[in-house]
């Protein structure tokens, strides 16, 4: 994870978008191991609005609850609460977004017009973005290579495609013995079969991608931690150490 070492940089990025592959890493408290880099990524913005639309189990009033006990240096309010959301993520000083369900995610987003504003906010308006997750695959250009069960049928898979490329958050490759299912790297390995110009990026539990622009030339990086993989039609599967540039996957 990225820290406060490079804070002083930061003020010249104007697209800025952390997504982290998971809100706990092993046994750690809720947002505990992400927490020094949601921080490094925020700066001096000290409130946020926070996207609570993936969670299902949980109430979003609680779930916002869950959020701002884990960030208590931040101020942060559920865009459950406001009567124009949209007008909300466009005021927004960060925006936040949870894991949970990526299909209901989405669908909530389609739903009430999010989808533009979310990206002017974060493209036109240089508002730092946060997520984690569902919160981080709706990053890519669709969310076909989520984990989650299609509960909820969105409008379309298309997301925010902030990387022009598929994500898979909580990456694992194991292969618990005795299952006979297909495993994670046999799915992504059909992606691109059938998607033969898309990539697709597992990022593991403990890592994230940055992805931030100066002068109007993005970066994309996987940051320090643990190593990412990457699925391609031609390469099949590569691993990708920690903290390379993958900046050549936004062309």
């Amino acid at each position: 994870m990225y820290t406060s070492e490079n804070l002083d940089q930061r003020v010249l990025f104007f697209m800025q978008i952390l997504m982290l592959s998971s809100s706990r890493v092993n046994n750690c408290e809720y947002l505990q191991d992400a927490k020094p880099s949601i921080l490094a990524h925020l700066g001096a913005i000290t409130s946020a609005v926070f996207v609570p639309y993936a969670g299902i189990s949980v109430s979003y009033d609680d779930y916002t609850k869950q959020v701002q006990a884990a960030l208590p240096e931040l101020a942060i309010t559920g865009l459950h609460t406001f009567a124009d959301p949209v007008n909300a993520i466009l005021e927004a000083p960060a925006i936040l977004v949870g894991g949970g369900n990526t299909f209901h995610l989405l669908h909530q987003l389609q739903q009430l017009k999010l989808i533009d504003a979310v990206r002017q906010a974060v493209i036109k308006h240089h508002v730092p973005y946060i997520g984690w997750s569902a919160g981080s695959n709706i990053c890519g250009a669709t969310i076909r290579t989520t984990n989650d069960m299609p509960i909820i049928e969105p409008e379309s898979f298309s997301a925010l495609n902030f990387v022009p490329c598929q994500l898979n958050p909580h990456y694992t490759d194991a292969h618990p013995e005795g299952f006979h299912g297909e495993t994670r790297d046999q799915r992504l390995s059909e992606f691109v079969t059938l998607n033969q110009s898309t990539h697709v990026i597992g990022i593991r539990e403990g890592s994230a991608l940055l992805l931030s622009e100066s002068d109007g030339n993005p970066a994309l990086t996987l940051v320090p931690g643990p190593d990412g993989i990457l699925f391609t039609y031609e390469n099949g599967k590569s691993i990708i150490p920690a903290g390379t540039d993958l900046s050549h996957l936004l062309a």
